[in-house]
C-alpha cells in the first residue's frame, strides 16, 4: 500500500470534529443572490460554478470562509460574502447542504478510465483513489469535512483538479496539501476522465 494511501487512511481516522450546525432556514433568505450562479435548486446555471445542493455542511463553511478571506482565490465571488457575518456564512452552507444531491449523465467517452482512477487510483504514480475519501458514491464525508462529488459539474471539477496540480489552488493545507498531491500524477486526459465519471456518479 503506498504511502499516501496509509496518510489519507489516518486522515480519515483521526479527522477533527465537524463545525457546528447553521440554521438553514435562515439561510434560504441569504442564498436569494446566491441563485445567479448556483440556481434556486443550487444546481449551477452558469459554466465553471459548482452544484451546492447537497453539499457536505462542513466543507461548504470552510470554503466560504476562505473566500471571504482571500484565501481561497474565486474572481466570480468577489466580494460576495464581504458584508455575511459569521453566523450568515454558517447559515447558508445549511441551507445547501439540506437540498437534495443532483446527478447529471456522465459521456461514455473515457468512462472506463474515470471510474477506475476514482475507484483504484493509479498506483504506479501513487494517485490515491478518489473513493478513499469522498466515499464510493461521492457522497463525501461531513465529519472530516470532505466535500460531496458525486453529480458535480465536471468543468468545475476539471478546472478545480487543474488548480491543485499547479498548486494556484491550496485550501487543503489542512489536509497535508492532499489533494495537491494527488493532482500532481495526474494529467490532463486523465483529470478530465475522472471529472466526467463523478458527474454521473450516484
Amino acid at each position: 500500500m503506498s504511502t499516501i494511501r496509509v496518510f489519507l487512511g489516518l486522515l480519515c481516522l483521526f479527522s477533527i470534529a465537524a463545525h457546528g450546525a447553521g440554521d438553514a432556514t435562515a439561510g434560504q433568505a441569504i442564498a436569494a443572490t446566491c441563485a445567479a450562479c448556483h440556481g434556486s435548486d443550487g444546481v449551477a446555471t452558469v459554466p465553471g460554478s459548482p452544484n451546492l445542493a447537497g453539499q457536505n455542511e462542513r466543507y461548504l463553511l470552510a470554503q466560504l470562509e476562505m473566500i471571504k478571506t482571500g484565501a481561497r482565490a474565486a474572481p466570480l465571488m468577489t466580494g460576495q460574502l464581504d458584508r455575511l457575518s459569521s453566523e450568515e456564512l454558517a447559515n447558508l452552507a445549511a441551507y445547501y447542504a439540506a437540498m437534495p444531491r443532483t446527478v447529471a449523465q456522465a459521456s461514455d467517452e473515457a468512462l472506463a478510465l474515470g471510474e477506475l482512477i476514482y475507484r483504484a487510483g493509479i498506483d504506479a504514480k501513487q494517485v490515491a483513489a478518489c473513493s478513499a475519501c469522498h466515499s464510493p458514491s461521492g457522497s463525501g464525508n461531513q465529519l472530516a469535512g470532505y466535500p460531496l462529488l458525486g453529480g458535480q459539474k465536471s468543468d468545475y471539477v476539471t478546472v478545480q483538479l487543474v488548480a491543485y496540480r499547479e498548486r494556484t489552488r491550496n485550501t487543503d493545507e489542512a489536509y497535508g496539501a492532499a489533494m495537491r498531491n494527488i493532482a500532481g500524477g495526474l494529467t490532463d486526459t486523465e483529470i478530465a476522465a475522472v471529472a466526467n465519471y463523478i458527474q454521473g456518479l450516484h
